[in-house]
């Protein structure tokens, strides 16, 4: 009995010392001691996060965060500030919720292995892996991709996932969007593949947009948008997704705060067009899974 005392005696000791992670101070806790939101961004993902012509950090998932600091304001009865911190990588983002340096991060791409360590709100766009390319290229086909030279960035997209494109391709490391574009434009690969709707979104911010295209019409592997928050705290979960629904609703509904908002991005005029109908099934779908959301709320 004696000799396990030193044992028990540690392990209570370390109970103490390192105290769980249940334990830690939830998010709406610390807002409502401190008044901030702290948010991981990037600032080159158009049109979810972008800086414009004015300097303004825009985009729909900068509207969406809006959206949440305005629910979590009205939660804990005061104010709330927005801190930005630009992350520059996937695993920045990644290790600052981890460390609960940041509260939240929008605008990332669901995955199974990314689930492991964080939490994933309701999706709120759908996208998936297309290529940009040049505009006078042949490439769109699966088959046309073989022997080409594709360009990604493995943090996001990793070598196996581009295999559902074509298992014969020769894959080249970069590591921004910016590096991607431009190994393209100096023809160094033939196609850079990421996320769709940002290839898109990217395509027309360029001096010379028309000379390149983003393929195919319909991605070539489909992924969800949403935003990681930490893990264990169901309370700020559940808050981010009723907001996201409540968005989600609005638009459906024909309120014009929501149908402007995700217009600005994804309308007819927006900066990446979606049929109106095909949005709001997508958005029919996502509440449908859970609850529609009550007139009280």
């Amino acid at each position: 009995m004696y000799k396990k005392l030193p044992l028990i005696t540690l392990s209570l000791i370390t109970a103490f010392i390192l105290p769980s992670r249940s334990l830690a101070e939830t998010v709406i806790e610390r807002v409502a001691r401190t008044g901030i939101l702290n948010v991981s961004t990037k600032v080159d993902l158009v049109p979810y996060a972008y800086v414009n012509d004015e300097d303004e950090l825009v985009g729909y998932s900068v509207e969406l965060i809006e959206l949440i600091r305005e629910t979590l304001a009205k939660e804990i009865g005061k104010d709330v500030q927005i801190k930005v911190i630009v992350d520059d990588t996937l695993d920045e983002r990644i290790s600052s919720l981890l460390n609960r340096e940041v509260d939240i991060a929008c605008d990332t791409t669901f995955t199974w292995q990314r689930d492991r360590f964080v939490d994933f709100s309701l999706a709120y766009g759908i996208s998936g892996i297309k290529v940009f390319v040049r505009e006078n290229s042949n490439l769109s086909s699966r088959e046309s991709f073989k022997n080409k030279r594709i360009a990604i960035i493995e943090s996001v997209l990793s070598p196996e996932s581009i295999k559902v494109i074509e298992s014969q391709v020769t894959i080249v490391n970069v590591d921004s969007i910016e590096a991607g574009i431009k190994a393209v434009e100096d023809g160094e690969v033939d196609g850079f593949a990421f996320d769709g709707t940002i290839l898109e979104g990217t395509r027309q911010t360029l001096t010379n947009p028309d000379a390149y295209k983003v393929v195919p019409d319909e991605s070539y592997f489909k992924h969800g948008i949403a935003c990681m928050v930490p893990e264990q705290d169901s309370t700020f979960l559940n808050l981010v997704n009723l907001t996201i629904g409540k968005m989600m609703d609005g638009y459906i509904r024909g309120d014009s705060h929501y149908v402007e908002m995700v217009n600005r991005y994804f309308g007819e005029e927006g900066i990446v067009p979606f049929e109106p109908a095909r949005i709001k099934d997508f958005f029919e779908i996502i509440i449908i899974t859970r609850e529609q959301i009550p007139p009280e709320q």
